[in-house]
């Protein structure tokens, strides 16, 4: 299901969003009509629209557009909300902005198994903003997956660790703290959460040689929750550290924001 401002979407404004794949977007789960780190997506969406458009965002416009689109659902929906501009394109990229909000829903999966995960060299255009130019991090995805692994993990040109394609990554050291990259990465809804509701937390630059001390790695992002890796490139993790389980019960602890 797809709506835009609150309708029903036209080919015409998808063909302008796909053509020029200039927005930005954020994606929640709701469960029964509430979301989990709402306001944190929200203020996530009103500040990317500054950033990319110049422009304000009204969030309770961006609710009432969430609640029209999953009216009626029962459970649990995995739910995206875009913000582009129909009226620009290649040619014209500098019209004054008027942004829509698009909002499309997909079933919820099932968290799949702990991840096994390749580093690749790769840094996001603009990576503080979830914009939809997904290339490069998908391309990098498709590769590590065509080698044997399950996703991939980014790392600068200095070897330092950043974030999973779509997702955040955490670490457990030696003495059971959550260490999370020092780097430019986008600040996830989920990490975010984590970091508010569970134990101790440090930033640090996560080289090659701390990773390799570290006794557990974990992933963060809306959908997936907090998933164990079991590995990165040769380097394996245990997945049932304490650490990592209890940080999965302190995000299902968090309470569900009403839509």
């Amino acid at each position: 299901m797809a709506t835009l401002n609150g309708s029903p979407v036209g080919l015409a404004d998808m063909q302008a969003l796909a053509l020029t794949n200039y927005g930005h977007f954020t994606t929640m789960v709701v469960e029964d009509g509430a979301v989990r780190g709402l306001a944190l997506h929200l203020d996530r969406l009103v500040g990317d629209c500054r950033t990319v458009f110049g422009a304000e965002l009204d969030p309770e416009w961006v609710r009432e557009c969430v609640r029209r689109e999953v009216s009626g659902c029962a459970g649990r929906r995995t739910v995206r909300v875009t913000v582009f501009c129909p009226g620009l394109d290649l040619t014209a990229p500098d019209l004054e902005a008027r942004p829509c909000v698009l909002v499309t829903t997909r079933p919820t999966g099932g968290v799949a198994g702990p991840l096994r995960v390749q580093r690749r060299t790769y840094h996001r255009d603009a990576p503080t903003v979830k914009h939809v130019a997904l290339y490069g991090q998908i391309r990098l995805r498709r590769a590590a997956r065509l080698a044997g692994f399950d996703d991939v993990l980014f790392a600068g040109a200095d070897g330092l660790v950043s974030e999973g394609c779509t997702w955040n990554i955490g670490f457990v050291d030696a003495a059971g703290s959550v260490v999370w990259p020092e780097a430019d990465v986008l600040p996830g809804v989920t990490m975010r959460l984590l970091r508010s509701a569970h134990g101790r937390h440090v930033t640090a630059p996560v080289t090659d040689g701390l990773l390799r001390s570290m006794r557990a790695a974990f992933a963060t992002n809306t959908a997936i929750g907090v998933q164990s890796v079991a590995a990165v490139d040769d380097v394996v993790f245990r997945t049932d550290d304490p650490v990592v389980t209890a940080l999965r019960e302190a995000y299902a602890g968090v309470p569900l924001e009403r839509l």
